[in-house]
């Protein structure tokens, strides 16, 4: 059996900056801060952003107000969607229509959205009933330990079929390339998000792509055709 974990902003959606619009103004509205200083949101996790936010801004970074921010995240989530022209990125749709009947091929994610927030942007894209299983931003700062989880989900999901040296990892920055490595998976780097494809090739992953689009040669690739 392969698996194959796939990210989501900047991999399989681009949400016209809803998520990083709707956290921001969260933040600002739930803590009072006019003018929130930027803190780095490519490849890191919900919780990490949220706790690098708190401590910018001197404010204690507890399960307290990691739980009102994140409330207030998604809560402002489901709105920024609609309002913004986002879409799904080139291949992603054919890519998961051919995965998604085989019985060969086990398909969940490894973001770094929280859990809820993931549900809210691909059931936007229709996308979400493509992923019964992945790994999620709600419990760690570091994106590794999301991989770490995720890798748990694909073995409990798969049973005795899971294959430890039969991983992937898609994503669209170098930390998905870092955590694909920390489960020792293999990893499609795709130039569809903030990183162009010369720089996700100096973080050394298997394969770079501009984009999804090239389906045969993505499952060549992966030993599914």
């Amino acid at each position: 059996m392969i698996t194959i974990l796939f990210d989501i902003d900047g991999t399989l959606i681009n949400s016209g900056g809803a998520g990083a619009v709707a956290l921001l103004q969260a933040f600002s509205e739930e803590f009072g801060i006019a003018d929130p200083q930027p803190v780095p949101f490519s490849g890191r996790t919900d919780r990490g952003i949220c706790l690098q936010l708190f401590r910018r801004h001197g404010l204690p970074a507890n399960l307290e107000n990691w739980h009102r921010l994140r409330h207030g995240y998604l809560t402002r989530l489901a709105r920024e969607l609609q309002n913004r022209q986002g879409f799904t990125l080139p291949g992603v749709q054919a890519l998961l229509e051919h995965l998604e009947p085989r019985d060969d091929v086990a398909v969940g994610l490894l973001t770094g959205n929280v859990r809820e927030g993931a549900r809210l942007k691909l059931n936007h894209y229709g996308l979400f009933d493509y992923f019964p299983f992945g790994g999620f931003g709600d419990e760690h700062e570091d994106r590794d330990h999301v991989a770490g989880e995720a890798f748990k989900a694909a073995r409990d999901h798969v049973g005795p079929a899971f294959r430890e040296d039969a991983v992937w990892v898609i994503g669209d920055t170098p930390l998905d390339v870092q955590c694909a490595r920390a489960i020792q998976a293999r990893v499609v780097a795709v130039a569809t998000g903030l990183h162009p494809s010369h720089e996700l090739s100096k973080t050394a992953p298997d394969h770079v792509v501009e984009d999804l689009s090239d389906t045969t040669t993505m499952l060549r690739w992966m030993g599914l055709l």
